[in-house]
């Protein structure tokens, strides 16, 4: 079994959801980007790191201008990688990076360089948010015999058709995404999250992680009980700005993740609601 594979077993067996923090590399600094990076891994399961890119559609005003900050201080993809080796010096835990296609593109020797250095610089999967699986061939092909894992997007309006094609397209684990949009405020989790996790289970044995919604304690522990993985980012990095780390909040929403009495992976289409002051 791959790192990752290990981490949602492990957090599987204590009856918890994976928490999967995500940071942008070289965030608000790269010195800095580190100490906060290392201070989330004692709370982490797998670690997200966000590849800084200049037209970040995915994400929302916080997520865009950590990435504008990085690259104001010329964090490139190199210098990303070289984050991810440091990491890798001192965590077996798994890390991921969350990247948008344009950078795999331009990168030297293309997809099949991109994915072999992400994977000898200590990477164990990609989160592809603008790339469709029907495009993604050659990058799966290069990225299989080095186990390094591909992990696509589902949405609230993800077809049953599309979820089978999605999740064929993956290893790792499934990012379900809980709105469809960018990642912004939201006064309450919609109603078809926990429909779409038990359609996504339907057809993968894969675990599923949910993002686009993690913003506290209370937003966590609803989704920890409809899905494998809790993803968090804009309220760590908001955490960065405000208080100047991220202990405070990773503490809250790893303890979060632990599961009350429900058993089965079986969920209701239970209303979950969110607090409406900030970004998810």
């Amino acid at each position: 079994m791959n790192r990752i594979t290990t981490a949602f077993k492990a957090a599987a067996q204590e009856n918890r959801a994976a928490f999967i923090p995500f940071l942008t590399a070289g965030f608000p600094n790269p010195t800095d980007f580190l100490q906060h990076a290392i201070d989330l891994l004692k709370f982490a399961d797998i670690l997200e790191v966000g590849l800084p890119f200049s037209d970040p559609l995915g994400d929302g005003a916080t997520i865009q201008e950590s990435s504008e900050a990085a690259l104001s201080q010329g964090v490139t993809t190199e210098i990303t990688f070289e984050l991810i080796r440091e990491l890798r010096s001192l965590t077996n835990k798994p890390i991921v990076i969350m990247t948008y296609y344009n950078p795999i593109y331009c990168y030297a020797n293309g997809e099949s360089g991109f994915v072999h250095t992400a994977q000898q610089a200590g990477a164990d999967g990609i989160i592809l948010p603008d790339l469709p699986p029907e495009e993604a061939t050659a990058l799966r092909e290069a990225a299989i015999p080095i186990d390094l894992s591909t992990i696509f997007l589902v949405a609230p309006t993800s077809t049953t058709e599309r979820l089978q094609k999605v999740t064929s397209s993956c290893s790792g684990f499934v990012y379900a995404v809980s709105v469809t949009g960018v990642t912004g405020s939201r006064a309450a989790l919609p109603a078809e999250v926990p429909a779409l996790v038990n359609r996504t289970r339907e057809v993968t044995s894969l675990p599923v992680a949910v993002g686009f919604g993690v913003s506290s304690q209370t937003t966590a522990r609803a989704i920890a009980e409809v899905a494998d993985g809790v993803v968090g980012g804009s309220a760590l990095i908001h955490a960065i700005r405000k208080e100047g780390t991220t202990k405070r909040l990773a503490k809250e929403i790893t303890g979060a993740c632990k599961r009350g009495k429900l058993e089965s992976k079986a969920v209701s289409n239970t209303h979950l609601t969110l607090p409406t002051n900030r970004e998810v």
